[in-house]
C-alpha cells in the first residue's frame, strides 16, 4: 500500500531518495498526495531521485494544488521543531511563451491536533508558515544534463502545544518537486566540563535554559560555586558557571578523577573522605583496576 496512513514521531525523514520515508524509530512515514502531486523519478547530478511533483503552469484549470503529510506524533518533545525542506523549482523563462500561469514559490502550512484524522483534508484549518522562494532554479539544459541542483529551507516552527501536527505544501503555480522532507527539534548533548555532567537537554523556544550539573566520581562542588551551564535555543551549551574539583588523593585526567593506591588496605571511599593512613600505600594502581 503505497499512501499508508501512520503517524510519524520526530526527528525523522519523511521521504528521501526512496519512495517511503524513514527514521531511527522504525517508523515509515507517507505523505498523502492530493490534486495532481504525483512521484516521478529524476536525475539529480547522475542520481536517479525519487521525488514528489507537481508543474501546472500549463493548465488553464485550477492550479491549487496540496500535498500533505501523515500525522506527525510531538509528544512531550519539544515545542519548537524545524522543517528542513530539499527541493527543486524550474526556472518560468525556461518555458518561453507556452506558459499560461508561472510561479518560483510554494507555501508550507501546519496544523495541529490531539490526534489523527485520517485522510480528512482540513485545508481552512491549516496555518501558514512561511512562502519558500527557490535560491537556483532550473531550466531544460539541465534536466537534460541532469545537473539539477538541490534548493535547502529550514523553517522553524514555534509555541506547540498539542500532541501532534501535520505539514502541507501548497502550489499554485509553479514547476515544484519536493526531494527531501525533514523534522527534527534541537538539543543540547550530554556534556562534562569541570568535572560536572550536564544531560542531554531540550532548546528552549527562547534564551538560555539553566541546567545544574552533576559532580563526576570522587569530586565535588566547589564550595559555593555548584557547577553550572546554559543551554541556548540552538541546541548549544553556553554560559559555564562553577565547577567540581577531584577530592584530596585524586587528579583530574581526561574529565575524571583518578586516584592512585597501592593494596586492599587503602580503599577510594576512604581516601575520598580524607580516612585511612596514606602512608600504607606503597604500590601505585588507579581507581577501578
Amino acid at each position: 500500500m503505497l499512501y499508508e496512513n501512520r503517524p510519524c514521531r520526530l526527528d525523522f525523514v519523511i521521504f528521501e531518495v526512496s519512495e517511503i520515508c524513514f527514521s531511527h524509530l522504525s517508523n515509515v512515514c507517507f505523505l498523502l498526495p492530493w490534486e495532481q502531486w504525483s512521484e516521478v523519478q529524476q536525475m539529480i547530478n547522475g542520481t536517479p531521485v525519487y521525488m514528489y511533483q507537481d508543474c501546472s503552469v500549463l493548465s488553464e484549470g485550477d492550479t491549487d494544488h496540496w500535498l500533505r503529510t501523515n500525522w506527525i506524533y510531538r509528544g512531550d518533545a519539544a515545542s519548537r521543531i524545524y522543517v528542513e525542506l530539499k527541493f527543486t523549482v524550474r526556472d518560468c523563462k525556461s518555458f518561453k511563451g507556452e506558459v499560461v500561469t508561472c510561479k518560483e514559490t510554494f507555501n508550507l502550512y501546519y496544523m495541529e491536533s490531539e490526534q489523527d484524522v485520517g485522510i480528512q483534508f482540513r485545508r481552512p484549518m491549516f496555518i501558514k508558515l512561511n512562502t519558500v522562494a527557490a535560491d537556483r532554479s532550473f531550466t531544460n539544459r539541465d534536466i537534460e544534463s541532469g545537473a539539477m541542483q538541490l534548493n535547502t529551507e529550514v523553517c522553524p516552527i514555534g509555541k506547540l502545544s498539542r500532541r501532534g501536527f501535520y505539514l502541507a505544501f501548497q502550489n499554485s503555480g509553479a514547476c515544484v518537486a519536493m526531494v527531501s522532507v525533514r523534522v527534527y527539534y534541537k538539543t543540547c548533548p550530554e556534556a562534562v566540563r569541570g568535572l560536572a555532567r550536564f544531560p542531554e537537554t531540550l532548546a528552549g523556544l527562547e534564551g538560555l535554559t539553566e541546567v545544574p550539573g552533576v559532580c563526576v566520581e570522587y569530586a565535588a562542588e566547589e564550595t559555593g560555586s555548584p557547577p553550572k551551564m546554559h543551554c541556548s535555543t540552538d541546541g548549544e551549551w553556553l554560559v559555564p558557571m562553577g565547577r567540581c574539583l577531584c577530592a584530596v588523593g585524586f587528579e583530574e585526567v581526561d574529565g575524571s578523577c583518578v586516584g592512585e593506591y597501592a593494596d586492599s588496605g587503602c580503599r577510594p571511599w576512604e581516601r575520598f573522605q580524607g580516612a585511612g593512613d596514606q602512608s600504607i600505600c606503597k604500590h601505585k594502581v588507579r581507581v577501578g583496576e
